[in-house]
């Protein structure tokens, strides 16, 4: 999580990161089958050991974390900053990297006084491949396609969309990590180490091995982000119901003011509600036996649906929620046309620093139907991974001291570095240490040169200057995480899923989007499933089982 303060634009542009969540497919039965990708299931392999954990002994948190998944806060910044690096990493050679990105592209490195801070710490020459969030499928199609000898030696492998054959690609293309992370091997990269194992778990081995660096995030996934003050004055209440939540909607929309905006790609904001109503998100379910069950399937998803299109038919969505993007719709959010709009839960850092909001940002609570209590998206805990080709071990050896310094945790000087910058370049000091942004901080930064998409120490609970937020933020995790709504086929292996998930999700996103929207009888709900199910739902359903199976 970077703690900066940036421009408004470059704010929403950060903030669209949020809603962007795995194409999620769907299926049934636990029984197994074989298919000619064996080679990347993890049934039938030997399972390398997960990294052995040690946790950073930084600057203590002000609230505690849970191991449930509460996060642990700060509300001041760390007066003492510790070292978690003791040495440069690098032997001045060039390192090629690429990942996705969210801000607009970095000055060239020759005029870029953070870029050149950070290959000073890094002690080599960054040659960086920034691919925006629009062009990443298209760009890593090339990518895959193309010469192994031209990879970059360092890739990220961004979660949010499937890429078609990503785990056959990697297995074949990319170093084999197990040697040098699996197990006690990872204490000699002390940061990577403090990456916690649920991390290491949501990204998943490949055929019994590990691959990848994960890019740790919270356990609270797509959340209903609520502008406090708007909903209370509508009747919102704690311990709601979905009536309730309706009828404060209805109330809390008049003129040119909507209660409840939605981007398009969002299904009107589905993640939110099919958590309250007890399902994820066009997800999986496992039950005690192994089977794998699609949320798509379950009567409770389907009765969502019909809950968003009373929603809509009543007004309470804006009228552009099927065709306004995330960041336009953040925008709204953030000048008050809509008083709520689903965004990831890491998202929250933007609208607490947007200058110009004049509200109080809240977390939505959720709301209990038929007298069950709801509960809130699990996320992936695992925002992508890192990659490296395939190369001799020094240079391997090289490159993870690059990352485990990247990788650094929050309450480090290398951290301050990796997502500030040079104090009096980049930042000055706030009346409570916080890092405030320069102008020149405000252009050159890890968003726009988004470093932290390489490697990431565990995320924490920081708001500079807000610590009634930080609290806040962590009274509301205390209440729902433990009512989190996990998609089960996390860090799991499906050969179909690579190849089928991202046209078999959207087969079933538009035709959720388009039964609220009102161009699609809630009726047709059925055979989309039966469809989709016969297209590779259940194929997918017998490939997470048996690879569930392996892992448990």
């Amino acid at each position: 999580m970077s703690g900066s303060s940036m421009s408004r634009r470059a704010l929403m542009r950060t903030a669209a990161v949020g809603t962007l969540a795995l194409a999620a497919p769907t299926a049934l039965t636990a029984c197994s089958t074989e298919s000619g990708d064996d080679g990347v299931s993890n049934a039938g392999k030997d399972l390398a050991p997960w990294p052995a954990y040690k946790a950073f002994a930084g600057p203590r948190p002000d609230l505690a974390p849970t191991g449930e998944g509460v996060q642990p806060g700060y509300t001041s910044y760390p007066a003492d900053l510790a070292k978690s690096v003791s040495r440069t990493p690098g032997d001045g050679s060039t390192v090629k990297v690429m990942s996705v990105s969210f801000g607009t592209p970095p000055k060239p490195a020759s005029s870029n006084r953070f870029w050149q801070a950070v290959e000073k710490a890094l002690g080599v020459k960054i040659e960086y491949t920034v691919i925006s969030q629009a062009d990443y499928q298209k760009k890593m199609a090339t990518v895959m396609a193309g010469d192994p000898g031209q990879l970059p030696d360092i890739i990220n492998i961004f979660s949010g969309f499937a890429l078609p054959r990503e785990a056959q690609f990697v297995q074949r293309r990319a170093e084999d990590l197990t040697p040098f992370l699996s197990g006690d091997a990872v204490t000699d990269h002390p940061n990577l180490a403090n990456i916690p194992t649920h991390a290491w778990r949501d990204m998943g081995r490949i055929g019994g091995r590990i691959y990848g660096i994960p890019l740790e995030r919270p356990l609270p996934g797509s959340t209903l982000w609520l502008n406090q003050e708007y909903f209370e004055d509508a009747g919102m209440k704690e311990g709601w119901t979905d009536q309730d939540f309706a009828a404060v909607a209805r109330k809390g929309t008049s003129g040119r003011k909507y209660a409840l905006g939605a981007a398009v790609g969002s299904a009107f904001g589905d993640g939110f509600h099919s958590a309250a109503h007890g399902v994820s998100a066009r997800g999986w379910s496992v039950k005690k036996d192994g089977t794998f069950l699609p949320s798509a399937a379950d009567d409770r998803y389907k009765e969502m649906l019909d809950f968003q299109l009373r929603l809509r038919k009543a007004g309470s969505y804006h009228p552009d929620a099927t065709s306004i993007s995330q960041p336009d719709m953040i925008a709204l959010y953030l000048n008050g046309t809509v008083g709520s709009v689903q965004d990831g839960f890491g998202g929250y850092l933007p609208k607490f620093l947007d200058r110009t909001r004049k509200f109080t940002p809240a977390a939505a609570l959720p709301y209990s139907v038929g007298g069950t209590p709801g509960g809130i998206v699990a996320a992936r805990r695992s925002f992508g991974y890192t990659i490296l080709k395939k190369a001799k071990k020094e240079r391997i050896q090289l490159l993870l001291r690059v990352l485990d310094y990247l990788a650094a945790p929050f309450g480090s000087k290398e951290w301050e570095l990796v997502h500030y910058g040079l104090e009096g370049t980049h930042f000055t000091r706030a009346e409570d240490g916080s890092p405030e942004p320069s102008d020149l901080g405000q252009v050159e930064n890890n968003t726009n040169l988004p470093l932290k998409y390489l490697a990431e120490g565990p995320q924490v609970l920081f708001v500079p200057g807000l610590p009634d937020a930080v609290k806040a933020l962590h009274a509301w995790q205390t209440k729902t995480v433990p009512a989190a709504i996990r998609n089960a086929s996390y860090g799991l292996q499906s050969s179909t899923y690579t190849s089928r998930g991202t046209t078999l999700d959207t087969l079933l996103k538009d035709t959720a989007t388009g039964i609220v929207a009102g161009r699609t009888p809630l009726s047709e709900w059925d055979a989309t499933v039966k469809k989709w199910r016969q297209r590779g739902g259940d194929r997918m359903a017998e490939e997470f089982a048996r690879d569930y199976a392996a892992n448990n």
